[in-house]
C-alpha cells in the first residue's frame, strides 16, 4: 500500500484565548491550504523561547484548536535546550514548558511542546477500504540512496482526513525524502 509523505516543519497550534493574547483582534489569514481537510498555513508567525534560547519566525497553523501546542524537531529541541517527549498531537501531559512570543503578547506555557510521533492521517472509510481495522501502527519503507524502514508509524484515524504520512524535518533530511514523495506501507501491527 502506498502513502504520500508530508514533511512537517516546526509549527504552532493555538486555541482562541492564546491566539488573542499573541495577536489581539488581528484575523488569521490563510496563505495556503494543507493536504488535510480544513487545515492551512496561516500568515501569522511567533517566536519560541526557552531562557535565552530562541527560534524566530515559527508559523502558526490554522484553524484554531481547543488546545495550544508547539511541534518541533529534535534539532530545534537542541537549539532551545529542551527535551520534549515524542507524543501524539493533543497529548500534552508532561510535555515541555515553552514561551511563545507574538506581536501583541507572550505565553509562558507550563506544558505544550512536543516532538510529534510519526503518523499517518487516515479516515474511517480508508481504514475499511484498505482492511486496516484493528491496526495501531505500521512499518513504512523508504526507497532511495538514503532509504530505510520507519518503525512505529501510528495510524491517526480522523474524520475528515486524507491519507498522508507525517514526519518531521530531521527524519525527512535523514532519509532524503520530501513532501509529495510516495512511500510504501510494508507491515501492519494489529491490536491483540
Amino acid at each position: 500500500m502506498k502513502v504520500i509523505l508530508g514533511v512537517s516543519n516546526r509549527h504552532v497550534h493555538l486555541n482562541k484565548e492564546d491566539y488573542q493574547t499573541l495577536f489581539g483582534d488581528e484575523p488569521m489569514g490563510k496563505v495556503k491550504d494543507l493536504r488535510q481537510p480544513g487545515q492551512f498555513a496561516s500568515d501569522k508567525f511567533v517566536t519560541l523561547k526557552n531562557g535565552e534560547k530562541i527560534i524566530n519566525h515559527v508559523r502558526v497553523l490554522g484553524p484554531l484548536r481547543n488546545y495550544t501546542q508547539v511541534e518541533i524537531s529534535k534539532t530545534d529541541a537542541y537549539t532551545l535546550k529542551l527535551d520534549p517527549p515524542i507524543r501524539t498531537s493533543g497529548d500534552l501531559e508532561g510535555s515541555s514548558k515553552i514561551t511563545i512570543i507574538g506581536p501583541k503578547g507572550e505565553l509562558n506555557l507550563d506544558k505544550g511542546c512536543i516532538l510529534a510521533n510519526r503518523h499517518i492521517h487516515i479516515s474511517p472509510e480508508e481504514i475499511k477500504k484498505y482492511n486496516l481495522e484493528g491496526v495501531k501502527k505500521v512499518k513504512v519503507k523508504i526507497d532511495g540512496e538514503k532509504g530505510g524502514i520507519l518503525n512505529n508509524v501510528h495510524l491517526k484515524v480522523l474524520k475528515p482526513s486524507k491519507l498522508e504520512m507525517h514526519i518531521d524535518t530531521d527524519e525527512g533530511n535523514a532519509f532524503g525524502v520530501k513532501t509529495g514523495d510516495e512511500l510504501e506501507i510494508i507491515e501492519l501491527e494489529r491490536e491483540e
